[in-house]
């Protein structure tokens, strides 16, 4: 799959990608500014460089496929705020299992289900129910469901990005203070990207985060084969 791919090309796909992220991070440390979130500050500026070069996202994630290789040594590091709390979350882990399950099968149904009625497009709806899982998981499975991989990438950094950047915002909004709630909120939809920057400011939040983000990922992986041949009959 990826001999065609030029070692020069994928050097310096690379290069600049890590080059801009690593600027991204330093511009928000120097400003504090949620908004300045070094994966938004990089699409921003990495996506119009790609159109202007007419390089597609096949080319690119295939020339920038060692990065995607990081993201799983990256996701089990998120397990280390888990392993701090573990005494306290083994007290409620009955109850996180079932709001989490919960939650994605009321995430799964309603993103299918819309998206079917919408476009009626069954690889699309795949991919956007997979929204609310991390990266390396995500694109797994929508492979395996024979779903469309680029758009599950997209819509899982949408996720993330947005919770992370409005997420907290909103459930401070609507008065909900319980470091559990949001710990779990975020993980669940904004998986590694909130978790990281919950886990900054909040241990016991980011704690819950990967509680969530690692339960929702392993429950996902067994919900949706299950669940989505369950609701193809009322679409076609």
């Amino acid at each position: 799959m990826f001999e065609s791919i030029n070692l020069i090309d994928s050097l310096m796909l690379t290069l600049l990608t890590l080059v801009i992220y690593q600027s991204a991070a330093w511009i928000q440390k120097r400003w504090q500014l949620i908004l300045l979130n070094p994966m938004l500050l990089t699409i921003i500026i990495l996506v119009p460089y790609l159109l202007v070069n007419n390089i597609n996202y096949d080319r690119y994630h295939q020339s920038t496929h060692v990065l995607n290789i990081l993201l799983e040594p990256a996701t089990v590091a998120l397990g280390y705020p888990l392993y701090r709390q573990i005494q306290h979350i083994k007290r409620y882990w009955k109850q996180l299992v079932t709001i989490i399950a919960l939650g994605i099968v009321i995430v799964i149904t309603i993103s299918f289900s819309l998206t079917m009625l919408l476009i009626h497009q069954e690889e699309i709806a795949i991919a956007l129910s997979l929204k609310s899982v991390t990266t390396p998981i995500g694109i797994t499975l929508t492979e395996q469901l024979h779903g469309d991989s680029s758009i599950t990438s997209f819509a899982i950094m949408i996720a993330g990005l947005s919770g992370a950047l409005l997420g907290p915002t909103w459930l401070k909004f609507i008065n909900v203070k319980s470091d559990i709630a949001i710990g779990l909120a975020i993980g669940s939809g904004s998986h590694v990207i909130g978790s990281i920057i919950l886990s900054k400011d909040n241990v016991y939040q980011g704690a819950y985060c990967s509680v969530a983000l690692i339960t929702s990922a392993l429950l996902t992986a067994f919900i949706i084969p299950i669940l989505v041949p369950l609701l193809l009959p009322f679409f076609s």
